[in-house]
């Protein structure tokens, strides 16, 4: 190593940066596939999911996890293998007031079974009580710490969003973070219903997620045999919907359905990043076995010595082995270094908490990946190196066949062929995310402020909005009851002009304020507005184009449209906007009418480079109409980036991972032709005298190089479309693989192979002939 410095180093440093990448990868892994397996119960627990069905009974088409309301008492009631079932909603933002706090928390709703389901250890509190009265609430041990110090929180009274006082019955240790479920309070459903009666209005609306817990001797493919139909046993009318039980272990990493069955989600992901890591380590060793076979002529006069006096082939790849182990060693022991100090970044890109703890699983760990490594690249090298003929060594006759060449040659490729698909597919991500950012949606988010309506917001929002408009920063205001890009409110209560009683669709439902179309500048196809002029627009409704081609509805404008008990006419139709990530198709969707949003969110549009003003008028007015409420609200442009939260880490990610891949395969071509600049120095001395050009002895030396990554190229080319492919299929609207993403891989490959090489090259061609000759 210390005769070696440049070649040590480089299989040092090129092993350090594989094994670190690995490390940090494998980290993230092992943090994936821990999501939700701390529960006790873990065998038994399952989430309920719904699948549409078609009119022969085949489950067909996508799959949710929203449910009727009415599921987990009666799945219970009927279903005897069902020991616990509960009811969870998604996570609400609420206003905490205890004595002189006020602040903002997020929990949940859940059925009474909940803390009997899962394991969230309870520190005060029996866990079959402390959700038995609607007027109880179990907070976070951070919570309690932060609202009642050091104080015995249980008995004590918390005013939630300022409508009610709940009396906290239990307290539960902080939730970890590889729970997919995650909250900070926990409320009893039963206001959860009496506020959104909707959800148990009957078995047509779908809302809260379900979680049941079957008995330890039930059998699973019987129970989902059971609950399969059970929907419409409830309900004859909802006969389009099917229920399954998936593990509740599984249920975050495989989170998408193909016509009823399981079909990727995260654990694509982790599959991804597992080959990512097994290939730059691969990289990593790739060098150290190229370099090893390249430089094994230096060594061989060691090797035939040590066999003239009896040393055994056995005994000699045991040394090279050994020195190859002892590299891999030295490189981990940089590499865990490195993994220490590069966490908290690591951390801050994958927004997780991941922890290094130097315990004996991670030391194990060390162990293991040290032997692989070692015995992975030392094993070729070492056969080579043990297999000198000592005779022929010790004459001067030795002479590497083409099979060593052909083996260099051919891991070259295969190191620079892994490199450009990583280098391919971290354009594609680019690519398909500013195809994202910038795709028209069919409405415009820029200058786009929500502010949730909440407390006295809504019985006092027409002088909010009043207030807004006069200030001359705002542009338009309206209220919504969600997101228009995450519209999660669907219900099959529907009829209109010539359906079939029989069909049964499902349609997407948006309760807007009027001026809604206008702030979000969502374009009217045909038809008017909602207006305050006509006094029967409550009873009226406004349906987007997919709906009209799923009505089949030639004429839309006046066809008679219904909505539970409200009978009205369409007066408009808007064209297609996208309601939720481009992985979905566009849905059918219709607006009702709700001068007066209770609940839900103001949509504001402030003036083009008016938003710092338009800030501080709007926490002005909000505090005015709504003083009870600390002020809160996020950016269109914001809340639209984290429906692709995944893909943006996935990005990251990709981007840091495929420059190293490069560059850890540029070090080793750079050994490579260090090594092959420095035997080949007499060869390019006499060129010299021959009369050859400095451009001439550069191309001699850099076409071999130049040729090996052309026909990495011509092999990561098909590999990595197809990977590509795979991935964009994922997305119902996407970008394109054009053509020319491939060839500007190709050649920015071409070109940092061409600069690795080419400042030894220089160097050879413009040396002394004389330097390199004199010793002949």
């Amino acid at each position: 190593m210390m005769k070696n410095k440049s070649f040590s180093f480089i299989n040092i440093f090129g092993l350090t940066l594989g094994i670190t990448c690995s490390l940090l990868i494998l980290l993230w892994v092992q943090d994936e596939l821990s999501y939700d397996n701390f529960h006790a119960n873990g065998d038994v627990l399952y989430k309920v999911m719904i699948h549409n069905k078609d009119k022969a009974g085949n489950i067909t088409g996508g799959s949710m996890d929203a449910t009727p309301g009415l599921l987990p008492d009666a799945l219970k009631k009927q279903i005897p293998e069902v020991q616990y079932a509960a009811t969870v909603v998604w996570n609400f933002d609420m206003i905490f007031n205890v004595g002189q706090k006020v602040t903002r928390e997020s929990g949940r709703y859940a059925g009474n079974d909940f803390f009997k389901m899962f394991s969230f250890p309870l520190l005060q509190g029996n866990a079959a009580t402390v959700l038995s009265s609607p007027d109880n609430i179990v907070i976070s041990r951070k919570l309690a710490q932060k609202y009642f110090d050091n104080q015995n929180p249980v008995g004590k009274t918390v005013r939630v969003d300022n409508k009610r006082d709940y009396i906290v019955s239990g307290v539960v240790a902080d939730v970890p973070e590889n729970s997919s479920i995650k909250f900070d309070f926990i409320l009893p459903i039963q206001h959860c219903f009496e506020d959104n009666a909707w959800m148990v209005a009957d078995w047509g609306h779908y809302g809260p997620a379900t979680y049941v817990m079957l008995r330890k001797d039930a059998d699973i493919i019987k129970v989902n045999s059971k609950i399969r139909n059970f929907l419409a046993q409830q309900d004859v009318a909802v006969n389009d919907k099917s229920l399954s039980l998936v593990s509740y272990r599984s249920a975050y990493l495989h989170g998408n359905f193909t016509n009823g069955i399981p079909d990727g989600g995260r654990i694509d992901y982790v599959r991804m990043f597992a080959i990512i890591a097994a290939f730059i380590l691969g990289i990593g060793c790739i060098n150290f076995i190229n370099l090893a076979t390249a430089r094994s002529a230096r060594r061989s006069k060691e090797v035939g010595i040590r066999k003239t006096i009896g040393a055994m082939k056995a005994a000699l790849f045991k040394q090279f082995i050994m020195e190859a182990m002892l590299t891999a060693f030295i490189a981990v022991l940089i590499s865990a270094a490195l993994v220490l100090l590069l966490l908290p970044y690591f951390n801050q890109i994958t927004e997780k908490h991941i922890v290094l703890h130097f315990n004996t699983g991670f030391i194990i760990t060390l162990l293991v990946i040290t032997v692989l490594t070692g015995f992975i690249a030392g094993s070729y090298p070492a056969l080579v190196l043990s297999s000198f003929n000592p005779v022929t060594v010790l004459k001067g006759s030795l002479k590497f066949g083409t099979k060593n060449s052909l083996l260099r040659k051919g891991l070259v490729v295969f190191q620079f062929s892994l490199s450009i698909i990583l280098i391919i597919c971290t354009a594609v991500v680019y690519k398909q995310m500013n195809y994202i950012e910038t795709k028209n949606l069919g409405l415009d988010r820029t200058n786009i402020i929500y502010i949730p309506v909440q407390g006295d917001l809504g019985k006092n929002f027409t002088g909010f909005k009043t207030t807004l408009l006069q200030s001359g920063k705002i542009e338009s205001i309206a209220g919504a009851t969600a997101i228009p890009t995450d519209v999660n409110w669907y219900s099959d209560h529907i009829s209109w002009e010539g359906k079939n009683p029989n069909d049964k669709v499902n349609l997407a439902e948006m309760d807007v304020d009027y001026d809604f179309l206008k702030t979000m500048k969502i374009e009217l196809k045909e038809g008017r507005d909602f207006s305050p002029v006509y006094g029967t627009d409550t009873a009226n409704f406004i349906v987007n184009e997919t709906a009209v081609k799923l009505m089949n509805l030639k004429s839309p404008i006046g066809a008679m449209f219904s909505h539970l008990n409200t009978k009205g006419k369409i007066i408009g139709v808007v064209k297609d906007f996208h309601m939720h990530s481009l992985h979905d198709p566009i849905a059918p969707l219709f607006f009702t009418l709700q001068p007066h949003i209770e609940n839900g969110l103001a949509a504001v549009r402030v003036k083009a480079g008016k938003t710092k003003d338009a800030m501080a008028i709007l926490q002005s007015a909000y505090k005015q109409f709504n003083p009870s409420f600390p002020f809160d609200y996020d950016f269109a442009d914001e809340m639209f980036k984290q429906q692709y939260h995944n893909e943006l880490i996935i990005e990251k990610l990709a981007n840091v991972f495929a420059l190293l891949a490069i560059v850890i395969s540029c070090m080793g071509l750079f050994g490579l032709a260090m090594f092959m600049a420095q035997q080949r120095t007499k060869e390019i001395g006499i060129h010299k005298v021959l009369g050859a050009s400095i451009g001439g002895i550069f191309t001699m030396l850099s076409k071999d190089f130049l040729q090996l990554i052309i026909i990495a190229v011509f092999i990561a080319f098909p590999v990595s479309w197809w990977a590509m492919q795979k991935w964009l299929q994922g997305y119902t609207f996407k970008t394109g693989i054009s053509w020319w993403l491939f060839a500007a891989c190709g050649l920015l490959t071409l070109l940092i192979a061409l600069i690795t090489v080419s400042f030894l090259a220089i160097k050879a061609a413009i040396a002394n002939p004389v330097k390199s000759l004199r010793t002949e």
